[in-house]
């Protein structure tokens, strides 16, 4: 029976481990309609300040923003990679990084340094490991993105391109499509300039009216266009994570499911033979009697 008790300690073991991951897949479900809430309630908020500065870069004012400003020739870029703080979420992280990845090499090939910015904890190691420069970092993000952990970080990029460092700012991140499907998405956010206006064609320019001066609502509006970037970023791929999360535990569950039904069954036949051995046994020393 020695091998019987094997396999009896490893369906322990794997009951154990399904109901490990039983536990993370109901703890995930329960944060991710909060996610999923407060990424929606932000959707439309972040997408009429994008049509408003992508309309601004067609615009005349009388005052130019350096955001608003092609830079023409790229030597530097800055890259802000949004990726989650844990694991166990499929592949979330290495699809997102994997892009970020790619970007990187085609930038260099092309002679272009990268800036990074990199959040969350998967995301700097990764960095890390690949040597890039990192010239801003955040980590421990919780389950719901707060402006004031974000600032710092992106301030640091906004500086670098104000300053020339760079010409290009992007964000790698992973879009909410739905609960079986998320997307690593690559966006370039600065210069606006280059943004375009694909989806709305007119035969006059825009243009607004400022008040009370045109450099002082564009230093706002601009500033808090990048904020809104980012922070929906964040709250997309903190959606993204958690749903992940809940399908991947799943899975990991009916497998283990899985596993202790066929154990069982290897189980059962090793019992049933080792019964009949022993009655085999003991009918043949009675026949010799």
């Amino acid at each position: 029976m020695a091998h019987a008790k094997e396999i009896r300690n490893k369906i322990k073991s794997v009951q154990g481990t399904r109901k490990i991951t039983k536990a993370m897949e109901m703890v995930a479900a329960s944060k991710m309609k909060k996610a999923q809430d407060h990424m929606r309630a932000t959707r439309p908020y972040v997408g009429r300040m994008v049509a408003i500065v992508r309309h601004l870069a067609h615009a005349n004012p009388e005052y130019r923003h350096p955001f608003l400003i092609s830079r023409g020739q790229v030597k530097n870029a800055g890259l802000i990679v949004v990726t989650a703080d844990k694991g166990l979420c499929g592949g979330l992280n290495t699809n997102a990084l994997r892009l970020a990845l790619a970007k990187i090499k085609e930038w260099q090939a092309n002679g272009v340094g990268v800036l990074a910015t990199v959040m969350g904890n998967k995301g700097v190691t990764f960095m890390r490991r690949l040597k890039v420069n990192i010239v801003s970092e955040v980590t421990n993000l919780g389950d719901r993105p707060r402006l004031e952990q974000l600032i710092g970080p992106v301030k640091v990029q906004l500086d670098a391109y104000m300053d020339g460092k760079i010409d290009e700012l992007h964000v790698i991140a992973t879009r909410f499509v739905n609960t079986m499907k998320q997307t690593p998405v690559e966006v370039k956010v600065l210069p606006i300039a280059d943004l375009g206006l694909e989806e709305d064609k007119r035969e006059f320019p825009w243009d607004y009216i400022y008040e009370p001066d045109a450099r002082t609502v564009l230093d706002g509006l601009l500033m808090r266009y990048i904020e809104s970037v980012i922070y929906q970023a964040v709250a997309e791929n903190m959606a993204s994570e958690q749903s992940a999360r809940m399908v991947a535990m799943k899975a990991a569950s009916d497998n283990a499911s899985t596993i202790i039904d066929e154990l069982q069954l290897i189980y059962n036949k090793t019992r049933q033979a080792s019964i009949t051995k022993e009655l085999a046994e003991i009918v043949g020393g009675a026949a010799a009697v």
